[in-house]
Formats: structure tokens, C-alpha cells, sequence
């Protein structure tokens, strides 16, 4: 290892660099208030001062080499000023200000807070040269009042209205240094990162103004956050608007698609239909504020010419706009209409809070879908437009990352951000009485972060549920949020028990094992997929099971293409016929769930997963070569492609009635919830597609449980019973907390593709 040092003596030095030696500067970034790494490309020489130079004033004051990194010392920087770097032969980059900001860090109250009867407005903003306070009376006013804001040492502005308006809005407009990667818009207005609910301009740049907040408090009425067991947990994945946008939900026309709507007592849609279920949680798809409208579909006239999407829309809400305001297309103000406004009077708030007063009542915990890994993409994003260097991952030329798949990637380990991040999942718990979350992508968010969020939200509540989607920007894993005690999704057990696709990646209810799955593996799975018998969970009440989610096929269009009963291109003219499940279709829908509810782990069902729902892309007048076929990815469709149709229920009413059985006995039996994997005996099988355990509980007030899976496509399984007598409760047919048998002995027979459940009288 090479190391050069040289003292401000001694910076004139220079050592020739030979012309034949071809190399560039990769990256270029200040670390520190005075510290510079320089990672260099190409056939490195050996370099002294004198190849280095620095812009703006900025003075060298040493620097040493160590193979292509270079580490400079110099004057003092400023990280609200853009300087250079240039090598001789390797060319010039920009300084990129990149550890130097993590120095910057406030524990003020950060947005529109009420103090010393007036109203102080604060945003971080560490590298803007000004920021005004706007101020509009109407969300829709062409001009505001501009006010003036201040600086601390910690990168706060600060203002301080002594006589506020009773009401209105406001956003900021910051300046910033000039640069090819800058984004500062110091005419336009940006919504506050902390709002608290927004209007914003159905447009693709979702122009936001931010409203004052009231401080009119929420009647509560004695509610309480509801903290189920882990391993208790039967959650119900859905999106607010799906539930009832279908006419067939028979919700009041003005409240379909609404959070009120959701919550509209005595319909065939929304709360009555998830509580019949048996569930005793949702987990809403996003639900703070997110860019639903995107690029205009093939306008020539705009910078980035939209030629994926022609819907021109973001259904599903995985681009957040803002971490504190609810979505106000779901409240009695939400518009989509073009051009027009929505959450125009901030309705989104106590309508939201209502909703979840509502599923309190019925039991039912609330979790939200959160996306902390990237914000949204194409519009006037707040902390894109306030400090893009201060909160993105960038790479070495001032660009976004975006291993997210969306645009951007949020630089979570900054100290702010991490702050922005835990204060918005805080505010959550206290505002709106949220149980738990499930974190988008979770694996984009760095290890400090995980650790803050765990210890902040568990000390406020600690029965608080926490979730990860375990994959996202390349990286994958379960065990680190096991090891924290948070739940994870278990693509592992979906991809063994369903299948990882439906063309050639079947799984054991198709009497199939696909990839790395096994009988050992499928035997994992019904214990908890746990980490001492090669599993990524320290404990069973850590993994999610499931076998659907809003990516991805559905379940039920998963079985339709697996089994050919419908290709993939296959377009469909009678939807109300291919809805309709019958035959072996309808068998592996139930083998699947019986799997799924007599597995150790929380369940997760998607929306519709119930009764086999299947997406076909509706005809909406929008130019889709795909209109009438089945949809994998419908996150931009607010259409009958996804809204949930009822009368589709009610039409597979035998799988639909079978789902609500397996929730009952699931809640009624602890043992199928609880057991330690030392109770659980596999019983033996000479066929690896069959399958048969026994639980052998330690308490003995508990009776033993026997469940057994013919994954076989084409042969019945006659197995012989544990002795003793046993009570039927689920079979290829029916579940019931009522037996179907009773005193069943000696032999049971177990038909293709079926299952059963046994209870020992």
C-alpha cells in the first residue's frame, strides 16, 4: 500500500504523470468539514498536490493516497457551496456534499406547531441559501404572502406568525446553490415534509398546499390501540378504495371508494364483509398521501415521455408523497378530475380516524402499508425540491439511485431522515390510533433506522405489530428482522406451497416440488420456517404465511393458468363464467387454505383471495393491448380490474364459506397458533406428496389436532388415525368449529388434491 502525505509547506510539489497513464476520477465527496474522498479509476499513478485543484477558494491542506482512494484535507467547506476537484490527466468532478450533512441535526419541532399563542413554521433544509414561508387564504389562490424565514446553525428555518389566520395554507420556497445536479425551484411552492394534510392539483406534479392545522382535538371515544399476538394474527391485505368502489358493495354511491364508505354499517362491501370473515386485522395498501396521478400517457410535449403506462395513474399508492397527511382521495373532498383539487378541506383526517374507531370496535387492529425506502417520482416531492443531496442516495454524479425500481431511493441513515421516518410512524401511533405497519421493501432501510423504529414505537406501544417485506434493492433476508422481533412476509412458504410461478414453477398442492423445495422443506414450513432447523425466524410468531398479496398473480388466477383451465394471453369474454371456480380448481383453492391456517405463523390474506378472485384488465376506453386478459401487476388500474367484486363472492360462496370456517377454528384451537415446535410429530408417509402431522400439546387441558395434505393429483390416500377417536373439522370440502364427524377411528379417506383437520374427542 502506497501513502503519500504532503503539508501545506509543501502543496507547489508535483510529480509528472506520464501521458500513456489513462485514468478519471469515479467519485468525488466531502465526508467531513474538511475532509474530501476521491475514488479514482484507469491505471493510477502516484500523485503529489500539484496534480490537485480545488474551486471556489477551497484550499488543500494535505492529502494522502492509498492505492485509487484519495483522502484530502482542506480549508474549512461550506456545504451550501458546489466546489470541484481536478486531477491532472484524470479530468474535474463536483465535490459531492455527502457525510459532512450528517453533522447537521436538530431535535426542534419540526412543521406548523402552535407556540406561545402563534404559529412557528420549521423545515430542515441544511443547504438552502433562503427559504420563504407562502401563504395562501384558499388552497387554489394564484399568489401568496411571502414571509421570510431564518436560519439556525443546525439547518433549520424558522418563522413565527404571532396573529396566524384562523385557517389557510402554506408551503416553502427554497433556493439553493446553482448546479447541473441541483433542484432547487425557488419560485415554486413546496409542500411542508411534516404536513399534516394536504390539497393537492390532480396533475402528474401534484402541486400541494399544506394545511393549518386546526388543533381541534379527535374525539376518540375511549378508543384504545388493539394488540394481538403475533402468532395470532389472521390480517386482511387491502386497498381502501377496491372494498367498495364495485357497485355490488351496495355502499352509498357518494361514500364508494371512500374511508367512510369502508366503514358503512349493514352492506354486502366494506367493514360487515371483513368482519364476517373472521379476521382481526387490516392492513391497508398505503394510505399516506401518494402521487396518484402520473405522466400524461404519450404527450410528446413534457421531459419524460410516458409510453409504459397508459393509465397514466398510481392505483396501489407505493409513491408517498407526504409521511403525515392521509390520502385525500379517499376522503368526502378526494377528486381526480383533471386539473381540479382534492382534500380541499382536509376531510381526509377525522374520516380516516373513523374508520379505524370503527374497525377497533369490531376488533379488528389496523395496519398500515408504509414506504420508507423511495418517495414519489415524477412530481414536486418536497424533499426532492427542499434537499435532494441531503435526503437521496446519489450516485457519483449527483444522479438518484434508484435499486427501489421507483425512481428514487431515500438515504434513510441520515440522521434527519431517520428522524423524519420515526416521528411520521410516532405521529401515526398517537394521531390515528394505527397498530402496526408493514414496511415496504424494508430491506433499503439501513440497520440504524430498523433499530430506532423498533425501540421508539415499541416504547410508545409495546405490543406495536411491525412487518417487513424482506427484499429491495438487491438485497434479500428474513433473519434480520426475525433477530428484532418484527414479523416478515414468507415467500419461501408461498412459493412451496402455491408455486413461484404458474407456467413451470408449480408447487405441492399442484402435486408438484419446484426449485429448492422438499418434503423437509414443506415440513419447515408448517412449523414456522424456523432458523434452528435451517429457516431464516427465530420464532414461528415471526412468519408472515401467505399466498397472495397485491403483487404479483392471485391466487385463484394463479390455479386457473397452473391447471390450463386459462393461458395467460387467453382473452376473456365472459367474466362472470371465468370468475366461477368448480372441480379441481376449487380443491386446491381449499387445500391451500386449509395449508396456509394449520401452518405455525401469522396469516395474511390478500383482498378477494377468499372467494379465488381473479383479475381480468376491464375495458375503461384506455388503450391497453391487454384489455380482457388476466393482470399480474394492476398497481395502476382504479378499475373493475381491482375494485372487489361482490357478486363474484357470492357466486364461489363454498370457497368463500370455507375460508370463514378455517378462521374459526384457527381462532378457536390456540394449539394451531401456539404450539412449540417439540409438539408437533410428523407422522410417516411412504409418498413425499402426503403429508400428516400431529400436535401432542405439553398443557394437558389441550387435545391433540391431526392434520393431513394429499398432494397427490390423482390418487386417494386411505391414512390410518393416531388411536383414539377424532373429531372431523375440515375436510376437502368444508371446515366448520362444529365437527363434520364425530368418533372417527381406524382409517380416513383422503381424496386428490384435499385435506383434512382433526380434533381428538
Amino acid at each position: 500500500m502506497k501513502r503519500i502525505t504532503v503539508f501545506a509547506a509543501a502543496l507547489a510539489a508535483s510529480l509528472s504523470i506520464g501521458k500513456d497513464m489513462s485514468f478519471r476520477i469515479q467519485s468525488a465527496r466531502i465526508q467531513s468539514g474538511s475532509g474530501v474522498e476521491i475514488i479514482l479509476a484507469g491505471a493510477v499513478p502516484t500523485l503529489s498536490a500539484g496534480d490537485i485543484s480545488l474551486s471556489d477558494g477551497l484550499s488543500l491542506l494535505s492529502a494522502h493516497q492509498e492505492g485509487n482512494r484519495l483522502f484530502l484535507k482542506t480549508s474549512p467547506v461550506d456545504p451550501r457551496k458546489n466546489y470541484r476537484v481536478r486531477i491532472r490527466d484524470a479530468g474535474e468532478k463536483e465535490l459531492l456534499a455527502d457525510g459532512v450533512l450528517d453533522s447537521l441535526v436538530s431535535n426542534k419541532p419540526l412543521g406548523c406547531v402552535r407556540e406561545s399563542g402563534g404559529l412557528a413554521f420549521r423545515v430542515f433544509a441544511p443547504r438552502a441559501l433562503s427559504v420563504q414561508l407562502a401563504l395562501y387564504g384558499r388552497f387554489d389562490d394564484p399568489v401568496c404572502r411571502l414571509a421570510g424565514m431564518t436560519r439556525d446553525a443546525d439547518g433549520v428555518w424558522e418563522a413565527f406568525l404571532p396573529d396566524p389566520p384562523p385557517e389557510g395554507w402554506y408551503g416553502y420556497r427554497v433556493s439553493g446553490p446553482a448546479g447541473e445536479s441541483e433542484m432547487f425551484l425557488p419560485d415554486v411552492t413546496v409542500a411542508d415534509p411534516y404536513g399534516l394534510a394536504l390539497a393537492t392539483r390532480n396533475t402528474y406534479l401534484h402541486e400541494a398546499r399544506t394545511k393549518i392545522p386546526s388543533g381541534s382535538p379527535f374525539d376518540w371515544q375511549g378508543d384504545r390501540w388493539l394488540s394481538p399476538p403475533m402468532e395470532d394474527l389472521v390480517i386482511y391485505e387491502m386497498h381502501v378504495r377496491d372494498m367498495t368502489a364495485h357497485p355490488s358493495s351496495g355502499v352509498d354511491p357518494s361514500l364508494r371508494g371512500t374511508y367512510a364508505g369502508l366503514v358503512q354499517a349493514g352492506r354486502p362491501g366494506g367493514i360487515d364483509y371483513i368482519a364476517s370473515l373472521g379476521v382481526n386485522a387490516v392492513e391497508f395498501l398505503p394510505v399516506q398521501e401518494f402521487a396518484n396521478i402520473e405522466i400524461d400517457y404519450r404527450n410528446p410535449s413534457l421531459k419524460l415521455y410516458n409510453d409504459w403506462n397508459p393509465y397514466a395513474r398510481n392505483h396501489w399508492g407505493y409513491m408517498t408523497s407526504a409521511f403525515f397527511a392521509p390520502e385525500s382521495y379517499y376522503a368526502s373532498d378526494g377528486s381526480v378530475d383533471c386539473g381540479g383539487w382534492s382534500g380541499v378541506r382536509g376531510a381526509g383526517q377525522n374520516e380516516l380516524k373513523e374508520a379505524i374507531r370503527a374497525f377497533h370496535r369490531r376488533g379488528i387492529a389496523v395496519i398500515l402499508d408504509v414506504v420508507y425506502n423511495h418517495v414519489s417520482n415524477y412530481d414536486l416531492n418536497p424533499l426532492k425540491y427542499i434537499d435532494k443531496k441531503y435526503y437521496f442516495r446519489l450516485d457519483d454524479d449527483g444522479r438518484f439511485i434508484q435499486t427501489s425500481g421507483c425512481g428514487n431511493d431515500l438515504k434513510t441513515e441520515r440522521p434527519m431522515t431517520r428522524r423524519l421516518i420515526v416521528e411520521s410512524l410516532l405521529y401515526w401511533m398517537r394521531e390515528y390510533h394505527v397498530d402496526g405497519f408493514r414496511f415496504d421493501l424494508a430491506t433499503m432501510i439501513d440497520a440504524g433506522t430498523l433499530d430506532a423504529v423498533t425501540r421508539e414505537t415499541r416504547r410508545l406501544n409495546p405490543g406495536v405489530i411491525l412487518i417487513a417485506e424482506p427484499w429491495g434493492g438487491g438485497a434479500y433476508g428474513q433473519e434480520q428482522f426475525s433477530r428484532r422481533g418484527w414479523g416478515a412476509w414468507n415467500d419461501l412458504f408461498r412459493n412451496g406451497v402455491k408455486g413461484q410461478n404458474p407456467r413451470d414453477g408449480l408447487g405441492f398442492i399442484f402435486g408438484k416440488w419446484q426449485g429448492s423445495n422438499s418434503p423437509e422443506s414443506i415440513r419447515r414450513y408448517v412449523k414456522g420456517t424456523l432458523a434452528a432447523e435451517g429457516g431464516p425466524f427465530h420464532h414461528h410468531s415471526h412468519s408472515v404465511n401467505y399466498l397472495e398479496s397485491h403483487d404479483d398473480h392471485t391466487i385463484g388466477d394463479f390455479i386457473r393458468i397452473g391447471l390450463g383451465e386459462v393461458g395467460e394471453e387467453t382473452v376473456i369474454t365472459d367474466l362472470d363464467g371465468h370468475a366461477r371456480i368448480s372441480g379441481r380448481s376449487l380443491a386446491l383453492n381449499r387445500l391451500a387454505a386449509l395449508f396456509l391456517f394449520t401452518s405455525r405463523g401469522p396469516v395474511m390474506l390478500h383482498e378477494g383471495q377468499e372467494f379465488a378472485r381473479s383479475k381480468v384488465i376491464a375495458e375503461t376506453g384506455v388503450p391497453d393491448s391487454r384489455i380482457g386478459r388476466i393482470d399480474h401487476n394492476s398497481y395502476n388500474k382504479d378499475n373493475e380490474t381491482n375494485w372487489i367484486r361482490f357478486d363474484h363472492a357470492e357466486a364461489n360462496r363454498p370457497l368463500l364459506d370455507y375460508y370463514r370456517g378455517l378462521t374459526a377454528v384457527r381462532n378457536r384451537y390456540p394449539m394451531l397458533r401456539r404450539a412449540a415446535p417439540e409438539e408437533i410429530e410428523f407422522l410417516p408417509s411412504r409418498d413425499p406428496l402426503r403429508l400428516a402431522w400431529r400436535i401432542r400439546p405439553g398443557d394437558s387441558a389441550e387435545k391433540s389436532m391431526l392434520a393431513a395434505f394429499n398432494g397427490c393429483p390423482d390418487s386417494d390416500w386411505d391414512m390410518a388415525l393416531p388411536k383414539g377417536h377424532w373429531s372431523l373439522l375440515a375436510d376437502g370440502e368444508k371446515a366448520s368449529v362444529s365437527p363434520l364427524k364425530r368418533n372417527q377411528s381406524g382409517v380416513i379417506r383422503i381424496p386428490p388434491s384435499s385435506g383434512v383437520l382433526l380434533v381428538a374427542e
